[in-house]
């Protein structure tokens, strides 16, 4: 990361405060209040090896930089780094692993993830294993020999399980392992997983973060130095780093995400109540259900419990199929956390990879991400489809 005069600015604000100035200054040479693009690959030196903290845009990018100081920020996090995606991101985190160490991930988790993990690292010599990880009791008694990264979501995806977060890292430091968290669904503005212990924290800036369907990102943050330097090492060796354009919209959509979050959060709430009483539901999946098995767990770690809402059809695979058919504002998609619904078939769509393995999704799970329209025409057209399949 590149460092600035501002690199403090926001420094123990308030976090809406933050999203909005934290990394950022207005421009020294015009003034511009908005971090410029900074469309350039070089620059120039004064002598060699003497220049203003940049000399090439692999390695560094003002742009970059604000976006970096600015997520680091949010997530209480010393140490920032942007990636090209989110599974650049997770990449650049597994590159710390030698052959034969283990890692644990949740039986419920992000098929990119599991397909990173199983499909890139098993074959070249990196065990994984999947585990329950919202029992850390049985965690204990079924923990494999060798592990030495344990890779966690809460809420996980697709299923909206909670896991603890301070339980899983104090048992993971126990036995001399990182906790990793993807914190996508909840954003550092629900939820703070360094804060709860863990030792990296990763999103995909694609999501919550950029909010607009309109970029693509990843970021890791983490308060170990030894750690930070790793991944530093790799963003720059491997060079799988956002472009500048991609870093402003990033940036832009950071600033209002606050406000986002709050009406993510309220229009799911909406949409659970209308699921729980309509006879083509199952079973709906969402934390703030108090009946919901991480309920607790997520109502003290998290300050709302996000946007994103899973349910069971009622009449299995067909009728979801069917059903992500027949909505109007929800669009079929892949994808989450803009500011328009998107509605999926996981096990078909996002979640494919993990077929036949222990992370294989139920064929009858249906995934909306609530945007931020209108609750009435949300529920409304959900109501509609649920109505046509019933």
């Amino acid at each position: 990361m590149g460092e600035t005069d501002y690199a403090d600015r926001g420094r123990g604000a308030g976090f809406a405060t933050r999203a909005i100035h934290a990394g950022q200054h207005p421009d020294e040479s015009t003034g511009a209040v908005t971090t410029p693009i900074y469309q350039v690959s070089t620059y120039a030196q004064q002598a060699v090896g003497v220049h203003k903290g940049y000399d090439y845009s692999r390695t560094a990018n003002p742009t970059r930089t604000a976006l970096e100081q600015n997520l680091a920020s949010l997530e209480g996090a010393d140490l920032g780094y942007a990636f090209s995606s989110g599974m650049a991101a997770a990449d650049a985190i597994l590159r710390s692993l030698s052959p034969g160490e283990r890692v644990v991930l949740g039986d419920d988790a992000y098929g990119g993830t599991f397909r990173l993990i199983s499909g890139i690292y098993g074959p070249a010599g990196i065990p994984w294993s999947a585990r329950d990880l919202t029992d850390p009791e049985a965690l204990v008694e079924s923990w494999p020999e060798g592990t030495r990264l344990v890779w966690l979501e809460t809420p996980t995806n697709p299923g909206l399980n909670i896991v603890d977060i301070a339980a899983v890292a104090e048992l993971a430091h126990e036995r001399g392992a990182l906790c990793v968290v993807d914190n996508t669904f909840a954003t550092p503005y629900l939820q703070q997983p360094l804060a709860l212990g863990a030792d990296l924290v990763i999103h995909s800036t694609t999501k919550y973060l950029g909010g607009h369907s309109d970029v693509v990102g990843g970021f890791v943050g983490t308060n170990d130095a030894e750690l930070g330097e790793g991944l530093g090492f790799v963003q720059n060796s491997a060079g799988a780093v956002p472009g500048p354009q991609d870093c402003y919209l990033t940036l832009r959509g950071i600033k209002t995400l606050p406000v986002r979050m709050d009406r993510h959060c309220d229009n799911a709430a909406a949409i659970v109540a209308m699921l729980s009483d309509h006879p083509a539901v199952a079973r709906v999946l969402w934390p703030g259900l108090a009946d919901h098995p991480g309920h607790e767990v997520a109502a003290r770690q998290m300050s709302g419990f996000g946007g994103m809402v899973s349910f069971i059809a009622s009449g299995g695979r067909d009728a979801a199929f069917e059903l992500v058919t027949h909505t109007r504002y929800f669009t079929l998609a892949e994808s989450l956390g803009a500011v328009e619904s998107l509605i999926e078939h996981p096990g078909a769509m996002t979640h494919a990879s993990t077929e036949g393995s222990p992370l294989e999704v139920d064929d009858a799970l249906v995934r909306l991400s609530v945007g931020i329209e209108d609750i009435a025409d949300l529920t409304a057209d959900l109501r509609g489809a649920l109505d046509a399949v019933s």
